[in-house]
């Protein structure tokens, strides 16, 4: 019996080898550049048997039974590729290249920061609302880009009148004042210029918007404490750009625009034009516009000159016209009424120029010098009063680029002029002329392949406050292909000036002069730190989340405070304390297929020190969340789903408003060069006229209550879209 035991044992012993095990071994490159790529995921498919690459694009599987496998390499941005092998293999290491995808072919670059890096190496924290995501908001409301920022992570546009709807936005919580607001780069919307900005500005010409939060003072001077959104418009191509777009609404809305752009051989132009006219829509039946009467024309001509192979110059400018009228809507439509007798009518005329001239030395030295001058009237009808204002500016840089062996240089400097005058009938003139210089150094490092650091220092010098030093400093550390980390901060400030929030919400009426002797300069430090992380999850699941933290601080605050000397007036004053906002972005991002699942949460504590005692911003939302579906078959079809939650908030009498939910769905389907588009916006129907009243008072003499919630409910857009 013992004999036969041993003689079973061992037979089944030399038995294992009939089941040999082999190591696979491989080194996975970018089939373009040869760098290797960390992070790939290995799978040989029908076992759970897998392996991932390190940093060096190397991975090593062991305890592989010996038969024929089927082994596939997948890699965010690249092709996925298989690979037949028989084990055991001859073959000590495999090397094997990835074909970038298609869609990943033209990466996205950066303006904003001044340099000419992918975004993948910027540290400089950059988020790009590129041109697809353009293209699906357009077919949403191409009539302004409101939406378009209120819809991104951390950026909320906040409504300041009740019955004209003039938008501001804020970043991180704090006030649209404290964000530099760019078209290409140019400060064209400064001061009294930035009234009914983002109401204005269309979309259909932009490439791509840029965005950066936190300080950046160094690089575009005053004004960037809570950051800069830079809005990049489309350049001629080789090939034509003509598109055309007609947009009609149930509130009553049509919008007509079009786009042309192409390049020839020594010199290229763009034109962009645009009509949008809006009905006065009252969607509460209160008698009072939800959304004002608008008449607006705009037309934007620009000239590229490619003098040679090394130099080129850009000219253009940009026309706007736009009459604003919301209130009573019996008013509005010219019926006899003794009762609704309130209106307020919002006249406007922009215009502006932009001059940039680029000489390249040779590959790694260029020179630019740019200029803008912008021109801004406004005026403003209430029935017992009248605001007239206009305001010329101009903006003039110079600047010299240089990179070598890793290291990227930028000197320049500039000068900004703002003169505003007020033309009403007002007792205190509120006119003013304002000059700043400046001068500024930026430097790109690439301390290794792993570390990249970006510093700058700028020294501005205005007549009136005097010297500001402001340094920024960024890191950038790529951990592996799929993990990576920046932290920055730097020093803002702000000139004040009287064109906030609080006096917009006023009308600007018995709003005093700025008292510059009395007002300070509100300067700055702020502090961003994020993580990013994106991989492949069961070999089909594209995976990407970003995580921010970040701290701004203003010291001297200039706040507006009520004068309790009949009749009331208002003054600016520097606030014994400071603002502070602190809190936290989720950008997460899932791709399966066709489906792409994007969801985005922010969290905002947002307060005024004065002492000891600490009060919450009014009408910011301490959390937010958006969570959108689409799915996408490209050119072809598209439909999307989406949710934005917007948490309470505190008003200034101290109460707290109730959360509420937005929803949309959008649908568009291509045929060829035509694409049909049709949008439900806010289809629940969610209104602030549902939560309460939207004034007290007599209808003649109305007190609207502060805003914050939309006021113009569900509204069904559609169109078509031509791309020829």
């Amino acid at each position: 019996m013992r004999l036969f035991i041993f003689v079973c044992i061992a037979l089944l012993l030399p038995g294992a080898e009939a089941f040999p095990q082999s190591i696979f071994r491989t080194i996975v490159r970018d089939a373009v550049s040869a760098e290797p790529l960390p992070g790939v995921n290995i799978i040989f498919i029908g076992t759970n048997i897998g392996a991932a690459t390190d940093d060096s694009g190397y991975a090593e599987v062991k305890n592989i039974p010996d038969g024929n496998y089927n082994i596939l390499f997948s890699y965010i941005g690249y092709e996925k590729k298989e690979l037949a092998l028989t084990f055991p293999s001859e073959a000590e290491v495999i090397e094997l290249r990835l074909e970038p995808e298609a869609e990943e072919i033209e990466e996205i670059s950066v303006t904003s920061t001044r340099g000419s890096r992918l975004i993948d190496d910027e540290p400089t924290r950059v988020e790009v609302i590129a041109g697809e995501e353009i293209d699906e908001k357009i077919s949403m409301d191409p009539s302004n880009i409101s939406m378009m920022l209120n819809e991104s992570t951390g950026i909320q546009v906040q409504q300041t009148s009740a019955s004209s709807v003039n938008n501001s936005f804020r970043i991180q919580g704090l006030e649209g004042r404290y964000t530099q607001l760019l078209k290409d780069g140019f400060p064209l919307y400064t001061g009294f210029s930035g009234s009914l900005s983002i109401s204005q500005i269309l979309p259909l010409d932009l490439r791509q918007i840029e965005i950066i939060k936190g300080s950046s003072s160094t690089l575009y001077g005053g004004g960037a404490i809570a950051g800069l959104i830079n809005l990049v418009s489309k350049i001629p191509q080789e090939e034509k750009d003509l598109s055309f777009l007609l947009n009609m609404t149930s509130a009553l809305g049509v919008d007509a625009s079009g786009f042309y752009s192409q390049k020839f051989d020594d010199y290229g132009l763009s034109v962009f034009v645009s009509s949008n006219t809006q009905r006065a829509y009252d969607n509460n039946d209160d008698n009072f516009s939800d959304l004002p009467g608008i008449e607006r024309y705009t037309v934007n001509p620009k000239f590229y000159f490619y003098l040679s192979e090394k130099t080129s110059l850009e000219v253009g400018g940009a026309l706007m016209i736009e009459d604003r009228l919301g209130g009573s809507i019996p008013l509005i439509r010219g019926d006899e009424d003794s009762v609704y007798t309130y209106t307020e009518e919002n006249s406007t005329d922009r215009a502006s120029s932009i001059f940039c001239f680029d000489h390249r030395f040779d590959e790694s030295r260029s020179l630019t010098i740019k200029n803008s001058i912008g021109y801004f009237d406004r005026e403003i009808i209430l029935p017992d009063y009248s605001f007239n204002g206009k305001q010329v500016s101009s903006f003039t840089e110079m600047s010299y680029s240089s990179s070598s062996d890793g290291s990227d240089w930028l000197f320049g400097l500039n000068l900004l002029t703002d003169d505003f005058s007020d033309n009403s009938a007002a007792a205190k003139k509120r006119d003013y002329s304002d000059l700043t210089s400046g001068v500024f150094v930026q430097n790109t490092l690439d301390i290794n392949e792993g570390v990249i650091l970006e510093s700058g220092l700028r020294t501005d010098y205005n007549k009136d406050y005097g010297w500001f030093i402001l340094p920024r400093v960024s890191l950038l550390v790529k951990f592996s292909g799929s993990l990576t980390s920046r932290v920055g901060g730097g020093l803002g400030y702000k000139i004040p000036d009287i064109f906030t929030e609080d006096a917009e919400e006023l009308a600007f009426r018995n709003v005093l002069p700025l008292n510059k002797d009395e007002v300070e300069a509100e300067r700055s430090y702020g502090i961003n730190f994020d993580v990013n992380y994106r991989t492949i999850l069961f070999d089909e699941l594209t995976f990407s989340v970003n995580q921010l933290f970040f701290y701004t601080r203003i010291n001297d605050p200039a706040v507006l405070l009520s004068v309790e000397t009949p009749p009331v007036v208002y003054e600016y004053s520097t606030l014994p304390g400071h603002f502070d906002t602190r809190g936290a972005e989720t950008n997460i991002k899932f791709t399966y297929d066709h489906y792409k699942l994007f969801i985005g949460y922010t969290y905002v504590d947002a307060r005024t020190h004065v002492g000891e005692n600490v009060t919450e911003f009014t009408l910011t939302p301490e959390h937010r969340l958006g969570i959108v579906l689409i799915y996408e078959k490209h050119s072809d079809f598209r439909i999307g789903l989406e949710g934005y939650y917007t948490g309470s908030q505190k008003l200034s009498t101290g109460e707290s408003t109730r959360d509420y939910w937005i929803n949309g769905l959008m649908i568009e389907k291509r045929f060829g060069k035509i694409s049909l588009f049709l949008n439900f916006e806010n289809f629940l129907d969610t209104r602030q006229s549902k939560f309460g009243p939207m004034y007290t008072g007599s209808p003649s003499n109305p007190e609207f209550v502060e805003i914050y919630a939309p006021t113009d409910g569900r509204i069904i857009n559609g169109g078509v879209k031509l791309n020829l």
